[in-house]
């Protein structure tokens, strides 16, 4: 029979209560014991979820309290020395010191945080060192597992594979030229010690996550990947381990993936779709499962169940049904908990939308269909093909004037009129600028008062006028701050924005916003993704009223200050039924539109703030 399972579930808690608890703990006002009860009760909760929806196998250990990257630190004994370390086992403090910083004057700074792979959530990169020693320095594996064990679930112990956790570290000190798969023979015997102890405690199924083989590895590295799952793979025991990828397709480094001595290799089939052309091409090994990627984990929209029994059906063209997991591409941490939750949401949008809960409920309605035949979800099939045309014919998706913009823009539209030396020479006549001007990046700090403001303002207690009466005096505070500094070009502060994309989503035409959709960037520090379902327009101008009012205090040049069209595409959940470089030419579209209404108020300067072009993510 076909299992249904999955990489990994949200763990913040359906109402955030993981972030509470964190930060009561960190402020003094949560003791140990309640941060643990909080965290137990969130751990509960999901296997609760995930079993009531039928899933065979349980991701466990899959819960952090801060990042799952950092928890592997932890169990290797990868801290480094600044930290003082000299325990056997890295406590729950330690971790937040490596997380947060130390505190006091000797504080240690924590480690660096980055992107993980093209997600928006952010990990903690391990810092190594040539020479580097490992040992087994936290049972939060086997703590996880006994708990799970405990609550009679059917758990699936997870571990970040010990090849991603190498690449993806950071070589400290002098040599940073030494390849960081230098250490794994030392980094080998931990992870042996913790899948054997995992197997004698009676787990059936280990997961060892391995997103970086869907990178371009070298022949070496994937000579380091078969060494280390030789090794592994000897001290499995009676256990059956499960090799993970995601957030694409595993490429040249499929043949040494089918050779290793696993019992199971999880694949992307979403993000990775040429995933099927190699098991078509090079087929898949006898005897081994494969957790098969069909729904997509990092992406809202609700499964079109009728496309991905399809996709199962070429699938098992090369693996038998009785050797599939039915599975999400990747961990459901990118999404949000339950669509249930939400209100306000457009009502004719609310539908096409799946979020952790929804999506195992099309989980289990695949793994049915796989083993029972399509007979078996007749009613759910029908249900959500009518779902799925319904959402292709509405009006919401599809602007006709925006359409028609795109489509007469002229073929130069992405060229300057005017050659460089022309503009420089124009710039500088209405900027009499300095040869080295100075500014800053864009927005201040988004104080306490301008918060407090903020929720007074969305509940009413502030009426309209009132609010703006208090944005000006902050927006008259930071150009004199400016000016009296001896700033040559300014910037309003941006008091009035949440947020660097919900400000303009909120604005634009085609974007949704949740009340409960939250899902985890890094440690406590959850965001709300917009959610781009249609075509996008802008009805009116978004920034000009601010940008003038600031130019009206001074007479230097203040910057007018938006945020890219491809910051908000990637810092968004993007409709599917279209290219994503579609829906950017129209989000681009849109702030070009921005750009010349401030232009035309004024506003001799445009700042336009892409941070996502610096995460490489890419738009396919």
């Amino acid at each position: 029979m076909a299992l249904a399972s999955i990489p990994g579930y949200p763990r913040i808690g359906k109402r955030r209560e993981l972030k509470r608890a964190l930060e009561g703990y960190w402020s003094g006002k949560r003791t140990p014991a309640e941060l643990e009860e909080t965290a137990a009760a969130v751990r509960a909760a999901n296997w609760n979820t995930q079993t009531g929806a039928g899933l065979d196998l349980i991701p466990v250990n899959d819960f952090s309290f801060y990042d799952h990257v950092l928890d592997t630190c932890a169990l290797v004994g990868a801290v480094p020395e600044r930290f003082g370390w000299t325990d056997d086992k890295v406590d729950r403090d330690l971790l937040f010191a490596m997380a947060r910083g130390g505190s006091g004057a000797d504080a240690a700074r924590a480690l660096e945080l980055t992107k993980w792979f093209d997600t928006n959530y952010h990990y903690l990169v391990p810092e190594l060192s040539p020479g580097q020693t490992f040992r087994l320095a936290s049972d939060k594996p086997f703590a996880a597992l006994a708990e799970a064990q405990a609550a009679g679930v059917p758990a699936k112990p997870v571990l970040l594979g010990p090849v991603t956790f190498l690449l993806l570290g950071k070589m400290t000190g002098s040599d940073h030229d030494v390849d960081p798969l230098s250490l794994l023979d030392a980094l080998l015997p931990v992870y042996t010690e913790t899948i054997q102890r995992l197997a004698a405690s009676g787990a059936a199924w280990i997961q060892i996550d391995e997103p970086a083989l869907v990178l371009d590895l070298t022949p070496d590295q994937l000579a380091a990947v078969a060494r280390a799952y030789d090794v592994l793979g000897a001290a499995k025991g009676a256990a059956k381990l499960l090799l993970q990828t995601a957030y694409g397709h595993v490429g040249e480094a499929y043949p040494t993936l089918a050779a290793l001595p696993v019992d199971g290799i999880g694949l992307d089939f979403v993000r990775g779709s040429e995933n099927l052309d190699l098991l078509a091409r090079h087929g898949f090994p006898a005897g081994k499962w494969l957790a098969a990627g069909v729904v997509d984990g990092r992406n809202v929209w609700t499964n079109d169940l009728a496309a991905s029994l399809a996709l199962l059906g070429r699938i098992q063209e090369h693996v038998p049904g009785e050797r599939l997991m039915i599975s999400s591409s990747c961990s459901l941490l990118h999404v949000p908990y339950d669509v249930g939750l939400e209100d306000d949401l457009p009502a004719a949008v609310r539908p096409w939308l799946a979020f952790a809960e929804q999506k195992l409920t099309e989980i289990g309605a695949l793994t049915r269909a796989v083993n029972a035949g399509e007979s078996a979800i007749a009613a759910e099939l029908a249900a959500n093909r009518a779902l799925i045309a319904s959402a292709a014919a509405s009006p919401l998706r599809r602007n006709p004037t925006v359409r028609q913009r795109i489509a007469d823009l002229p073929a130069d539209a992405d060229r300057r009129a005017l050659p460089y030396a022309e503009r420089a020479r124009r710039q500088s006549e209405r900027l009499t600028l300095p040869p080295l001007p100075t500014t800053t990046i864009g927005s201040f700090p988004q104080t306490g008062e301008i918060r407090a403001a903020r929720k007074e303002a969305d509940a009413g207690q502030l009426s309209t006028a009132q609010y703006e009466t208090f944005l000006e005096g902050q927006i008259a505070d930071v150009v004199a701050r400016q000016e009296a500094l001896g700033l040559d070009v300014l910037v309003h502060g941006e008091p009035e924005r949440n947020d660097m994309v919900q400000y303009f989503g909120e604005q634009l035409d085609g974007f949704a916003f949740t009340h409960h959709g939250w899902v985890q960037s890094y440690g406590s520090r959850y965001v709300r993704p917009p959610i781009l379902y249609g075509d996008v327009a802008r009805p009116h101008p978004m920034t000009v009223r601010w940008a003038t009012y600031a130019q009206g205090l001074t007479a230097r040049p203040v910057k007018g200050m938006l945020t890219g069209p491809v910051t908000i595409l990637n810092w968004s959940f993007v409709r599917d039924d279209q290219p994503r470089q579609e829906t950017c030419r129209q989000i681009a579209l849109a702030i070009r539109d921005e750009v010349a209404d401030l232009d035309a108020a004024g506003i001799a300067i445009v700042q336009i703030d892409e941070p996502a072009l610096r995460e490489g993510l890419p738009l396919r």
